[in-house]
């Protein structure tokens, strides 16, 4: 996860950061001047809120859904089927004191829920079931943010917008449809100063893959009904065919495994697969050709690529205008994040063979594979036990990562025999 949307790394000092965004929000507030100390997804965020007319001092969320109206929007949403695997990742085994919140798309929370006593203390900032925080209503906030910019982010303390706020932090991942790629709502944890830390964002990226793919298991057990693309999440159609899957970790060229049979591909019909499940509500040519590279994907190239592609495994899988997926494409990326969200460490490493693609250069497999990297080794860093750790250092294909062996010497007592030899390879790689 690029330090854009993180809000700092282990190495930060909070308060020190809190000082210096608290001094910046000063600035900005008295005279709309930003500051270089600002993260740029923060200061977009204050602008926007700014020309939204939220008063950081008087502005309150506005509380739109109660009683009958707010039971009535809960059990019409897709992410019903989900809160029960929610409240076990994010709840019942929590480290410390933490609230989960669920938001639709257009920011109001349909569930609240978490510690007591954080719980009565949010709701003199009306973060409680029914309000809205998008940021149009509540200001600079995780899950309104999110929402906005449809992508996962943290918020720390001062980096609210809204000063009535700034004792809180949140990470917030935005939450999709699994077989149209749309908008759906938003997953958050708010809380003290460790829910703006990178394993807290890792945490809650694995446990929105693991929602959005029980949604699609319930869908494909004729537990819940498929949407019809492009209608609200109220409206169904027949269910769509079962979930296609794309291997690629640790591969050069991904395989591909759909109604009974495997396809081998070639490195580019990897990347572009990868990517248009990366993105399913689909890219346009230029965005396609800017992930595959800058200098080498035009869009003549591309609609050569994607028609050789449409050859290679069918119409039915693929679509133009946007190019985008017609059916589900799971990945073995989607299954890491799920084993992480359930806390099966061992079963997520026996999984994770290896980097994404790895001799992909195409800059939106870079970006995933540097992401799921920096997800994996933050969780089992914090969560997994050290024989784990220990197993994963020594896989063939994560022997000379600087950051599994990191990983690993954190768990181990200082006085280990393997402490010292994992110690010892870190320096030899130059670590």
């Amino acid at each position: 996860m690029s330090r854009a949307w993180n809000a700092w790394s282990w190495d930060t000092d909070p308060d020190a950061l809190r000082r210096d965004v608290a001094v910046a929000h000063e600035r900005f507030t008295d005279s709309g001047r930003l500051s270089a100390r600002v993260r740029s997804v923060v200061g977009e965020s204050w602008r926007r809120s700014a020309m939204h007319g939220v008063d950081p001092d008087r502005t309150l969320p506005r509380l739109e859904l109660t009683g009958p109206d707010l039971d009535t929007q809960r059990g019409a949403h897709p992410l019903a089927v989900a809160m029960p695997l929610l409240r076990r990742l994010l709840l019942d085994s929590a480290p410390g004191p933490q609230i989960m919140a669920v938001g639709d798309v257009s920011g109001r929370l349909l569930w609240v829920e978490g510690d007591h006593k954080l719980l009565s203390s949010a709701e003199s900032m009306h973060f409680v079931e029914g309000a809205n925080w998008h940021e149009r209503s509540a200001g600079t906030n995780a899950p309104g943010v999110a929402l906005a910019v449809d992508h996962a982010v943290q918020v720390f303390a001062s980096e609210h917008f809204s000063r009535g706020v700034q004792r809180w932090s949140c990470s917030a991942v935005p939450l999709h449809d699994p077989d149209t790629g749309a908008l759906i709502g938003v997953l958050d944890l708010t809380g003290e100063d460790l829910l703006a830390s990178p394993q807290a964002l890792a945490l809650v990226r694995a446990a929105a893959t693991a929602a959005e793919m029980e949604i699609r298991a319930q869908r494909i057990s004729g537990l819940l009904p498929s949407p019809r693309t492009g209608v609200g999440v109220a409206d169904f159609a027949e269910p769509v065919p079962g979930p296609a899957c794309l291997r690629v970790l640790g591969r050069d060229q991904g395989l591909l495994e759909a109604d009974g049979r495997s396809v081998e591909l070639s490195g580019r019909h990897s990347e572009i697969l990868l990517l248009l499940a990366r993105h399913p509500r689909g890219l346009t040519g230029e965005a396609l050709g800017a992930l595959l590279h800058e200098h080498d994907a035009s869009p003549v190239t591309i609609r050569a690529e994607m028609s050789r592609l449409r050859r290679l495994v069918g119409s039915e899988l693929l679509a133009s205008r946007p190019y985008r997926l017609c059916r589900p494409l799971a990945t073995d990326i989607d299954e890491v994040r799920r084993h992480l969200a359930e806390g099966s460490y061992r079963q997520a490493v026996n999984v994770y063979e290896g980097p994404v693609l790895p001799r992909s250069e195409a800059p939106g497999v870079v970006e995933t594979r540097d992401e799921l990297q920096a997800e994996v080794c933050e969780v089992l860093a914090a969560k997994a036990d050290p024989r784990v750790l220990l197993a994963w250092s020594e896989h063939p294909e994560w022997r000379e990562d600087p950051r599994v062996l990191t990983a690993a010497l954190r768990s181990l007592d200082s006085s280990s025999p393997r402490h010292a030899a994992l110690r010892g390879r870190l320096r030899w790689l130059g670590g």
